[in-house]
């Protein structure tokens, strides 16, 4: 018997669209001689920290606190502490963009404050994953149907299909803010969300009806 003959395709669909997530990191220090002064400033900062961003409420999609670091700064020669560092870090998810760079500059407005980002990102669960992936399926299936066509047969099933993978290419932006403490107001601050390129593939095996070669 005669195996029916076999179409071997790739299936692939891009997508340009806006970002759903931005992603952007606070980190407040503090130092001093003596480490419980240190711990108590580098306390006190980082609650008023909290106090800023619950300002925003549901435009904050989710805060997290992710370093925390304090250790001693020795004399040059030998063991003598001379003071103390300390630092926090948290990450900040944002959906709502309107407010984004309005919170970044009051952010960077406090004292001893860092702010760097944002990154821009899709949610893991996006609905555009899903239509990449069924457009990957859909034009396998065309080009399958393309090739038969040109070969004067037709699909008649498919054999096999393989996700070669989804990839999700962000245009990353990286702002960073420095210390702050000063007295005036912050300036607005008018952020471009970067477009998120999101790519899927597949490879699918389709049997053919019988070629018509001599045509």
């Amino acid at each position: 018997m005669v195996d029916a003959p076999v179409v071997a395709v790739r299936g692939e669909a891009f997508r340009e669209v806006p970002p759903e997530i931005a992603r952007f990191t606070v980190t407040v220090v503090a130092r001093d001689r003596d480490r419980q002064a240190t711990l108590t400033r580098l306390a006190e900062r980082a609650a008023a920290i909290r106090v800023l961003i619950e300002e925003y409420g549901p435009a904050v999609d989710r805060r997290e606190t992710g370093d925390l670091r304090v250790r001693p700064e020795f004399k040059r020669s030998g063991e003598r502490v001379v003071a103390y560092h300390g630092s926090v870090a948290t990450t900040v998810t944002m959906t709502d963009f309107a407010v984004l760079g309005e919170l970044m500059l009051r952010l960077a407005e406090q004292d001893q404050v860092e702010v760097a980002g944002p990154w821009w990102s899709l949610r893991p669960d996006s609905p555009v994953h899903r239509e990449a992936r069924h457009a990957a399926i859909r034009d396998a299936v065309q080009r399958a149907r393309e090739y038969a066509e040109a070969l004067g047969a037709r699909v008649t099933a498919l054999l096999e299909l393989t996700d070669t993978g989804m990839t999700n290419q962000p245009m990353l932006t990286r702002a960073a803010f420095g210390f702050g403490g000063g007295a005036e107001s912050a300036p607005e601050l008018d952020l471009d969300p970067q477009v998120q390129t999101v790519q899927a593939g597949v490879e699918a095996r389709f049997a053919i009806s019988e070629p018509v070669l001599d045509r």
